[in-house]
């Protein structure tokens, strides 16, 4: 039996840009398959008392986590540039991620828009920026961007994040095997090795 994580990452998360450049290859070399799991940060922060990302709710934090993802993509050699607006309302790219997971194009498309957003400086906000992103891949860009908007698509995603929620997961990217919680991308060797 082939061993599998669920990878929940968010597309305003810094850090889940890293791991969603990693986690293919990473898991590919230890034999394990990928589930990918977008979701949305804000319910959770919300029901925490936040209502912005805790890098901007404490400054000091915030200044070390743009300084650490300098160092963090260099390192690996990741190109890396600070977006104009942080964090990015990140539903309708999360919508189109949660299709893709479901239709088997989900982890190109996600890589794609976080090299737009983080390494390109692209607003992934806008509804034309994903559908660029989608023909990029040769994907039905009008019949997926209509499918964001349809309640299925809605309540697919509000479900996926009341499940991070019910896992006790508080943060991205964060990584399930079995009922091990890990968070973090620096978590994401020992979750791929786990078990």
């Amino acid at each position: 039996m082939t061993k599998s994580i669920d990878f929940w990452y968010e597309f305003a998360s810094t850090y889940s840009y890293l791991s969603v450049m990693r986690i293919e290859g990473e898991a590919a070399k230890r034999g394990v398959s990928v589930n990918w799991k977008p979701f949305l940060l804000g319910p959770i922060f919300h029901s925490q008392g936040w209502d912005n990302s805790p890098f901007n709710i404490y400054p000091a934090k915030g200044r070390y986590m743009w300084r650490d993802m300098v160092r963090r993509c260099r390192r690996i050699g990741l190109p890396f540039k600070v977006p104009e607006v942080f964090p990015v309302h990140s539903v309708k790219a999360a919508r189109v991620a949660w299709v893709g997971a479901n239709e088997g194009w989900g982890a190109a498309y996600s890589q794609r828009v976080f090299t737009a957003q983080f390494a390109e400086g692209r607003n992934i906000a806008d509804r034309e920026v994903l559908k660029e992103i989608l023909e990029e891949l040769k994907l039905e860009s009008d019949r997926i961007m209509a499918l964001i908007e349809e309640s299925p698509v809605k309540d697919g995603l509000r479900k996926q994040t009341e499940e991070a929620t019910s896992l006790g997961i508080f943060g991205a990217p964060s990584f399930m095997v079995g009922d091990e919680l890990f968070w973090g991308d620096d978590r994401l060797e020992e979750a791929l090795e786990w078990g």
